[in-house]
């Protein structure tokens, strides 16, 4: 990140863990004052392991997000974090996951056997959660689930509805029964969110018209602004580095 204070650092996963987790991420506030953000849709789920001066330890499960939100990364504060495919509610964390839109729900601070020491050495913490989510894995996948997660994600969430539900050999009717029991939302929805996350990596390089399915640019800065409050080219400024998941995106 470019903000002198915060420090970034991301991990990706394992081959095993591939379809259930999309990477580890750290935050570290190292100031001694709050650093204001703006959260934007990922379509992702995070467990995150945090404290700071101000804050006990905690563990928080955090909900697929369909609209920015205001925050702050706490002063003198540190998160480390799994962040989640689709996949992994169902066959790694063993729930339904609908009543988690947009909102947060406290885990024990024991969770997985992670305690707060464990957030001294973010490497550590990546190898010893893998290995506890590698004991978790349901078996017998849903081999339809798999394809469908793989295509949305491969696709950037660009894919109709029709075809994906054409290509894994699964009613489009049951697919939306499926994401909206699950995950509180439709798969519609669900890839117009991955298609704006996959935006962000061009925004950032400093392309500020579609390049993925939009329908026209009026189209894709409606999109943007509905995912991020504002329009692509105040995205692109990231003035103070506020949209934090832009602002750890690598610039090409």
């Amino acid at each position: 990140m470019t903000h002198p204070k915060i420090q970034s650092n991301t991990i990706r996963p394992c081959l095993s863990l591939l379809n259930f987790v999309e990477s580890f991420w750290m935050l570290t506030n190292h100031s001694e004052t709050a650093h204001d953000i703006i959260v934007l849709p990922d379509g992702r789920f995070d467990i995150i392991f945090s404290y700071s001066s101000s804050e006990p330890y905690n563990v928080m499960l955090m909900g697929l997000g369909s609209e920015p939100v205001q925050a702050k990364i706490l002063p003198k504060s540190i998160m480390f974090a799994v962040s989640f495919k689709l996949l992994a509610i169902e066959y790694l964390l063993n729930m339904k996951a609908g009543f988690l839109l947009n909102q947060a729900h406290f885990l024990p601070t024991d969770f997985w056997g992670i305690s707060q020491t464990d957030l001294n050495d973010f490497e550590n913490f990546c190898k010893k959660i893998s290995a506890k989510m590698l004991t978790l894995i349901k078996p017998d996948i849903d081999s339809r689930k798999e394809k469908l997660f793989k295509l949305i994600y491969s696709t950037n969430g660009s894919s109709p509805v029709k075809e994906l539900s054409e290509k894994v050999h699964w009613s489009s009717r049951q697919i939306n029964r499926y994401f909206t029991e699950q995950f509180g939302i439709s798969l519609k929805a669900y890839s117009k969110i991955v298609r704006f996350r996959a935006s962000l990596k061009d925004i950032k390089n400093g392309k500020l018209f579609p390049e993925l399915n939009f329908t026209d640019q009026n189209h894709f800065i409606k999109e943007i602004k509905k995912f991020s409050g504002v329009v692509p080219k105040e995205l692109f400024k990231n003035k103070n580095d506020r949209f934090i998941l832009l602002s750890v995106l690598p610039k090409e």
